[in-house]
């Protein structure tokens, strides 16, 4: 008995050496860390890599203009998650994205985040979701002046880094549309990279810009709304059926 109860006590130790967070390596002031995949309640996975390192380098600021992605080449089987606007609160997110380690950016407005920051704020303490910029008030960027982009842009960020500690570096433009002086404004609010993506969930179902699958690389894009729920399942289940993994989208934009 003595020893079974050894035993016991070794595994349960080496149970929590492996659970335990891998400390960021970032450049200070990329980005906040990722914890552990698995963390909080729910099943634990097995990370492929020490999430909240960089893999890969984003494209240039040139001409001072903030690069475009849409997707992440790669020969891994990884796919990115994001989640935009944050209309809609709904209470089973934090336990859905610990539940399945997805790892999201938030691209979120702050029009929508206002009152609600303790929400918002331990979905990022608590799953390893990283904070995006999307504007202040989700206006069509494209055609508009400079200046009146540079104001969505920079006070969407300076009131994260103020009401949720984070400033975001990471840009979507609404609706995806953007032109010239979106880019710039973008730099000049400390963007690194204006986020697109390659397929969407809506209604429960994902939707493909090519094919009948999710690839490697793809980034989905998804919304806090009232079918929450069926749409994180359906990401969920998509990137399982097509052998892929969830990864934190900030580590390959580095």
């Amino acid at each position: 008995m003595k020893r079974i109860a050894a035993v016991v006590v070794a595994t349960a130790l080496a149970l929590t050496a492996c659970s335990a967070s891998v400390p960021d390596q970032r450049p200070p002031g990329t980005s906040q860390p990722n914890p552990a995949p698995g963390a909080g309640p729910g099943p634990k996975t097995s990370a492929p890599y020490p999430f909240g390192t960089v893999q890969q380098k984003a494209p240039a600021i040139e001409n001072g203009q903030v690069p475009v992605v849409r997707r992440i080449t790669t020969d891994k089987p990884y796919v990115f998650l994001t989640m935009d606007d944050g209309a809609v609160k709904d209470p089973d997110a934090l336990k859905l994205m610990q539940q399945n380690g997805t790892h999201p950016v938030l691209f979120l407005n702050e029009k929508y985040v206002k009152g609600h920051e303790a929400y918002f704020k331990q979905i990022l303490d608590a799953t390893g979701a990283t904070l995006g910029d999307h504007t202040v008030d989700h206006p069509n960027l494209k055609g508009k002046p400079f200046e009146f982009q540079r104001q969505e842009i920079c006070a969407d960020a300076d009131d994260f880094q103020q009401s949720l500690g984070v400033r975001p570096s990471l840009f979507r433009p609404p609706f995806g549309n953007y032109d010239q002086n979106t880019l710039r404004a973008a730099a000049a609010c400390g963007m690194r990279v204006a986020v697109l993506w390659t397929a969407a969930v809506n209604d429960g179902h994902v939707q493909f810009q090519a094919g009948d699958k999710l690839k490697p690389g793809d980034i989905v894009l998804m919304h806090f709304r009232k079918t929450f729920r069926e749409d994180y399942t359906a990401f969920v289940e998509q990137a399982k059926k097509d052998g892929l993994t969830p990864v934190p989208l900030a580590d390959f934009l580095g």
